[in-house]
């Protein structure tokens, strides 16, 4: 194949390309892993927006990356692939590959009113309703239209909308989630404070979860983030944006993955010479942490009537 020159922005394009998308377009089989993808003809590989990392052999990266380790793929043929041009078809007199349209990102109508969402959110997950309404207030967290999901969005420095991440409200059966279409990872659901403190999650209701239970009347002043998965774009956008950060703790999940992936962000912030630390939580992770205590605080209190009646 005849060199062929990619502009700065075909290359932004390639590096967007969704690869739960792209790989569902190649007939591959993907089963859910918390808020990740697994691949089923590789369980060690999980896939998340434009993202992708091989547990086994501890490394990831992006789309590009991604066609040329498991798709055999040079360089040229992956950028010809995810900008959606057919290699075998393809004119070799042409220079460069045919433009590919941009996928807009723009959040899902909101609904009349964050009854359902709210009713989840505080019933069925028990958050602090002081800690989700300041969210919702800022429009972080609402109630979409069309399916009464709870929708959690990712702010850039403006207040403009860059990123959002949809969850179904109904807690029977199997639980719906996904980023919506054309959202910047480097923006995921986040909350900028002034100090110097990040604490980092896995999902947006990790993250309330664990200001639920641990918040006081100082928590607004600190950031934090939730990957949307354990991709390190979203803490590297905050540590980008709010360079007053100087320490991390890692607050992902207490299982194989999430220890996995709170060894690999380590790394990338100690590279950074940022002070790091861990915050594990007692179970799988932060909401059930917080359910576990509702549980055993309604259980006490039931105790406690019984022995004053």
């Amino acid at each position: 194949m005849s060199y062929i020159h990619f502009s700065d922005e075909q290359k932004r394009q390639a590096s967007l390309v969704d690869l739960p998308e792209f790989l569902r377009s190649r007939g591959e089989k993907l089963v859910r892993s918390g808020p990740e993808l697994r691949m089923t003809s590789d369980h060690s590989v999980t896939v998340s927006g434009n993202e992708w990392y091989d547990h086994a052999a501890e490394q990831g990266g992006g789309p590009v990356s991604f066609l040329k380790k498991f798709y055999g793929m040079n360089y040229q043929q992956a950028m010809l692939t995810l900008l959606g041009e057919d290699i075998a078809l393809l004119d070799p007199k042409i220079d460069t590959p045919r433009e590919r349209i941009k996928r807009s990102f723009a959040l899902p109508p909101a609904n009349g009113d964050n009854r359902r969402a709210f009713a989840y959110l505080l019933k069925s997950r028990h958050l602090n309703r002081d800690v989700l309404t300041a969210f919702v207030r800022l429009g972080l967290v609402y109630e979409d239209k069309s399916y009464h999901n709870a929708v959690f969005v990712g702010m850039d420095k403006d207040g403009t909308a860059r990123h959002a991440h949809k969850r179904s409200t109904n807690s029977q059966g199997k639980a719906f989630r996904m980023t919506v279409e054309g959202s910047d990872f480097r923006y995921a659901f986040n909350w900028p404070g002034v100090s110097e403190h990040l604490t980092v999650f896995e999902a947006p209701i990790d993250m309330l979860s664990f200001l639920s239970q641990f918040h006081d009347s100082g928590w607004a002043r600190h950031s934090y983030v939730a990957l949307c998965g354990t991709s390190s774009q979203a803490m590297l956008g905050m540590l980008e944006r709010y360079p007053q950060i100087e320490s991390i703790h890692l607050a992902l999940d207490n299982d194989q993955a999430g220890q996995l992936a709170t060894r690999r962000l380590a790394k990338v912030v100690r590279e950074k010479r940022l002070e790091v630390n861990a915050l594990v939580p007692i179970n799988k992770d932060w909401n059930e942490d917080l359910c576990a205590n509702f549980q055993q605080e309604m259980e006490e209190n039931q105790q406690h009537e019984q022995s004053v009646s």
